[in-house]
């Protein structure tokens, strides 16, 4: 039996992105996902995320998403969550400050078949930038 759609989200946060772990997230994340938050020009489906994990790996050392809630309806997970971590890599042209970083997210998934097949978010973006620059 799978696991059921709140410890599957969970797990993403909490264990899969900060291991750069490709191959548990082929297991959490359809072939299909559509992150509806994603760039223009991202690569479509678990290509782009996967993508995304990698460049968060590459810029952020010591990371860590705190889970403060996580609540489910449906076929919906929604978490709200502290990211932290430390900024040794590059980040979007930003080159790396060694400052420690915490910023909220919310992150709404849709989930089908056990697996993340759509994905939702409102991050504090311009208190991660400031924690970075200042």
């Amino acid at each position: 039996m799978g696991l059921d759609n709140k410890t599957a989200a969970r797990r993403v946060l909490e264990e899969v992105f900060p291991a750069n772990d490709q191959e548990a997230l082929r297991d959490l994340v359809s072939d299909q996902f559509v992150n509806h938050e994603a760039p223009e020009g991202t690569p479509p489906g678990l290509q782009g995320i996967t993508m995304f994990m990698d460049i968060l790996n590459r810029a952020f050392s010591d990371q860590h998403w705190e889970i403060h809630d996580v609540i489910a309806e449906g076929d919906k997970v929604v978490i709200r969550c502290t990211h932290s971590g430390v900024h040794t890599g590059e980040y979007f042209g930003l080159p790396a400050s060694g400052r420690r970083f915490a910023y909220k997210q919310m992150h709404i998934l849709r989930m089908a078949d056990g697996k993340g097949a759509e994905h939702w978010a409102v991050r504090d973006d311009a208190t991660l930038m400031r924690q970075l620059t200042a």
